[in-house]
């Protein structure tokens, strides 16, 4: 209930620490009713947490006795359960997997974890490179197709410049054994060689808010935005700063005027439901998909990526205009090549006024109501 670096921040005895799973019984969890939200949310994956920074694994796994299935009254598999789940509804599932390891004793000591306890002479980087490959290779042929290994962590040896993770191995060991499935580290640096998606963490691709993305080029590689829902990755009692309806809409629409995914995170309770408010937020993303998902859905970045009034979206010929500006601009200047043959409003089909000039289109839009997103699909020659 402190989120999810308690253990490093407060710097926990590691033995102290494993004594949490004890009692960690997640009673309520249910993976059809997750799995069901997030399908109605409008999601077409899921990406579990199978192992965070902490070294507690969420599935059965014979290379530690420190997880979900032996360590824990529980005594479930949540990796089989959520798998077998988004199978049977049609979604994607993705594993997150942490390359830091703040238990174990072989785990290569970083800038995080140096509190924990753990004995310097038991640290051993070749045990535990062993250790991560075994237990991918359990991810990788015990749970069915997987979409993507989603890798954390590289960043805690940046005082180490010369340190190995041996990512190429990694790597190698997952397109061997599912060569379908995507590679997506984050790193918060310009892809390495074997990676499959570029991804930005708290940020949309190209910009640098949070101060992750500073040595991050864009590449040519699929991007993705990871942003969480409140302030917290894991579950944070105290945390109920929630980011509104509004802003979740727009960040995922945003992200797709860059041609990226949006990767919405939810730190699960104690009991193992989903928050209520989470769940509000899930089921307001959900509707408005439900009505606009044909603008996002299927689409690369538009003509206009930034602006201040908002972005752009395309597929095929249709060019969609996200206005997500609370105050309506009276005109709007878009650069295109090909002209314009039409200019509607996506909900209802009203004729938008519009000048074809050189180098692109002028939009009236005065009389516009400002929503959340007011989209005007444009059909281009």
């Amino acid at each position: 209930g402190q989120g999810e670096w308690v253990m490093t921040n407060q710097d926990i005895d590691y033995h102290e620490y494993e004594k949490l799973a004890g009692a960690f019984c997640p009673a309520a969890f249910d993976a059809k009713a997750w799995v069901t939200a997030f399908r109605e949310a409008g999601a077409r994956y899921v990406c579990f947490t199978t192992r965070h920074h902490d070294g507690f694994s969420m599935f059965r796994t014979a290379q530690s006795p420190y997880n979900v299935a032996d360590a824990t009254p529980f005594g479930r598999d949540v990796v089989k359960e959520l798998a077998e789940e988004c199978r049977r509804q049609g979604l994607g599932i993705h594993f997150y997997y942490s390359l830091i390891d703040w238990w174990r004793e072989d785990a290569p000591r970083g800038r995080t974890g140096r509190g924990t306890g753990r004995p310097a002479e038991k640290e051993d980087a070749e045990a535990y490179f062993g250790f991560m490959k075994a237990q991918l290779t359990e991810l990788l042929t015990q749970y069915g197709p997987v979409g993507a290994i989603w890798f954390d962590g590289v960043w805690d040896q940046d005082e180490n410049p010369g340190f190995d993770w041996r990512l190429d191995e990694l790597y190698e060991l997952i397109h061997t054994l599912q060569p379908a499935c995507l590679v997506v580290n984050n790193h918060h640096l310009t892809p390495f060689e074997g990676e499959d998606v570029q991804t930005f963490e708290r940020d949309l691709p190209g910009e640098n808010t949070a101060g992750l993305s500073d040595e991050s080029e864009i590449g040519s590689l699929p991007l993705e935005t990871c942003q969480t829902m409140n302030g917290m990755w894991g579950y944070k009692v105290s945390d109920q700063n929630y980011k509104s309806d509004t802003t979740l809409v727009r960040l995922l629409v945003r992200a797709a005027g860059k041609g990226a995914n949006l990767l919405m995170n939810i730190g699960p309770q104690p009991d193992g439901q989903l928050p209520a408010v989470a769940l509000e937020r899930l089921k307001s993303m959900g509707k408005w998909l439900s009505e606009y998902g044909e603008t996002v859905y299927a689409t690369t970045a538009g003509d206009v990526m930034t602006a201040e009034w908002g972005t752009t979206t395309r597929s095929g010929n249709k060019l969609y205009v996200h206005i997500l500006a609370d105050d309506m601009p009276k005109m709007i200047l878009l650069p295109l090549k090909g002209k314009v043959k039409s200019a509607v409003l996506f909900d209802t089909g009203k004729k938008i006024s519009h000048e074809n000039v050189s180098g692109g289109v002028v939009l009236h839009t005065a009389d516009l109501t400002p929503a959340i997103d007011r989209i005007i699909t444009l059909t281009v020659k």
